[in-house]
Formats: structure tokens, C-alpha cells, sequence
């Protein structure tokens, strides 16, 4: 694995993931309606997710029919087995579901408003750009510059770099706090939150360590000892990274406009 790399890319890009762990956003998750923003941003980044992982699945092994193998061997077998995890888990009933269904039905069991989503997948399915369908959904601008900039990556970056975002902007940016705050409103309010608990656990338990570990072989092997990729993956994390702290930034205006309108209406009820 090449270490001296690797290091020169955490180190390049230490500040922003220092800004995403400790983003003010979280300590303003006081109550549901705040988580309920919360997911209503984050939920883009979980889908588009999604995508840049079936890209690189299809990058790196074959896809079609005749079938053939299609590069090497090892990297066709840790791109399957994060496909394999995050696209048909296992959910709190015991059930096969993908990590983006899971994070659906939190959406639904706290009552968070899935309607911007699933306008944006349905009108990719019906054929529309991306640019066309991100404005069909009125999806948040930052939450539009998140998903442009990754399909962005999708559509014109190496695997090598597509892996690298993947690693390094996308698997261990959840901080204990957020852990910490989930809890205590599980503990709370359980029958609103217990299935999104449940799903911080579960990708903390299979992203965090395992798909995190299978995913930094790969991207090693893709960048390989070639110091002038190295270079365009730290630049495309770095990117990647600024449009995930100007989501939260989004996400953390909503929260104070809305309690900024409830505290009105308490102060001058009608």
C-alpha cells in the first residue's frame, strides 16, 4: 500500500475534515425537526453515494453481456464487496436493503419530507438531465452543488480518482458527537428515531471499518507509486470535501431560520 502517499493526502486535507467533524451543525440538533433538516440535506449526499460507488463497480469490472474479466482481480473483488454491503444490508427487521432505502424510511419513521428526492430519481428515471432534475426537485443549492460536482467526477474523472473521493470524502466523516446526540434523542423520542439510530450503527460498523479499510486498498492500488495522480486525487477530495461543508452550512441556516420563525410565533401568538 503506498503509506507515504496516503499520508500526504490525509495531511492535505486534514483542515476541511477537521471543519465537517466539528461543523456547528450538530450541537444545533436539538429536537426532530432539527434532525429532520438534517436529513432532508444529507440525504442527497447518501443517494449520490450511491452512484459514485455503482461507477466505480462498473469502471472496474464488467457489467455487460458477453462477460469478460475486465482488470485486476483483487480490485474487482473490493469494489464487489462494498457494492455488495452497501446495496443489500441487512436492516433492523432482519430484511436485504440498501443503505439508501434504510436511510428512506428513517426519513419516514421521523417524519422528515422524502419529496425533493424522490422528484430528483424520478425524473432521472423518466430521462431528464441532472441539471433538469435537481431543478424539477427544488433540491437545496447546496445540496445541487454537492450532487453536480459529484456526477461531475462520475462523468469525466479516472477511477483512480473516483476511488479516492469515494474514500477519503465519503466513509468516516460522521464525528461521536453526532453519535452522542442521536442517542439522547433516541432515548427520547425512540419511536421517531430508532430506525435512523440504526443506521448510524450499522454504517459505522460496516463503512467505518471494513468497506473503509476494502476501500483504501483500492484506491492504493488504482493511484499507484504515480505521484502526479496522487496529486489530482488530493485536489478532487479537497473539492468534494468544500461542497459537503456548504451543504451543512445549508442545512444549519434552515435550522436557525426555522427556530428563528418558532420563537416568533411563541413570542407574538395570534
Amino acid at each position: 500500500m503506498q503509506l507515504a502517499y496516503i499520508q500526504q493526502l490525509e495531511e492535505a486535507i486534514a483542515q476541511q475534515k477537521e471543519e465537517i467533524i466539528y461543523h456547528p451543525l450538530y450541537r444545533s440538533i436539538t429536537s426532530i425537526d432539527d434532525l429532520k433538516v438534517f436529513m432532508e440535506h444529507h440525504i442527497f449526499a447518501v443517494w449520490d453515494f450511491m452512484s459514485l460507488l455503482k461507477a466505480l463497480q462498473r469502471s472496474l469490472t464488467c457489467v455487460q453481456i458477453p462477460w469478460y474479466p475486465i482488470g485486476d482481480a483483487n480490485t474487482r473483488y473490493l469494489i464487489n464487496e462494498i457494492v455488495t454491503g452497501e446495496e443489500s444490508d441487512i436492516d433492523h427487521l432482519g430484511n436485504r436493503k440498501s443503505h439508501y432505502e434504510m436511510y428512506l424510511e428513517a426519513m419516514e419513521q421521523c417524519g422528515a419530507d422524502t419529496t425533493s428526492i424522490t422528484k430528483l430519481t424520478q425524473a432521472l428515471k423518466e430521462g431528464n438531465s441532472m441539471q433538469i432534475a435537481l431543478r424539477i426537485a427544488d433540491a437545496p443549492e447546496a445540496a445541487v452543488d454537492f450532487v453536480s460536482d459529484t456526477f461531475d467526477i462520475i462523468s469525466h474523472a479516472t477511477p483512480a480518482i473516483q476511488s479516492a473521493v469515494f474514500t477519503f470524502s465519503r466513509e468516516d466523516l460522521i464525528p461521536d458527537m453526532f453519535i452522542s446526540i442521536i442517542k439522547d434523542l433516541d432515548s427520547e423520542f425512540p419511536e421517531s428515531i430508532s430506525i435512523f439510530k440504526y443506521y448510524l450503527e450499522r454504517h459505522i460498523e460496516v463503512d467505518g471499518d471494513h468497506h473503509g479499510n476494502l476501500a483504501l486498498e483500492m484506491t492504493s492500488t488504482l493511484c499507484g507509486d504515480d505521484p502526479s495522480v496522487w496529486q489530482d486525487a488530493i485536489q478532487a477530495v479537497k473539492r468534494s470535501l468544500q461542497f459537503r461543508i456548504k451543504l451543512w452550512d445549508c442545512a444549519l441556516m434552515k435550522m436557525k431560520c426555522q427556530k428563528d420563525q418558532l420563537s416568533k410565533e411563541i413570542s407574538n401568538p395570534s
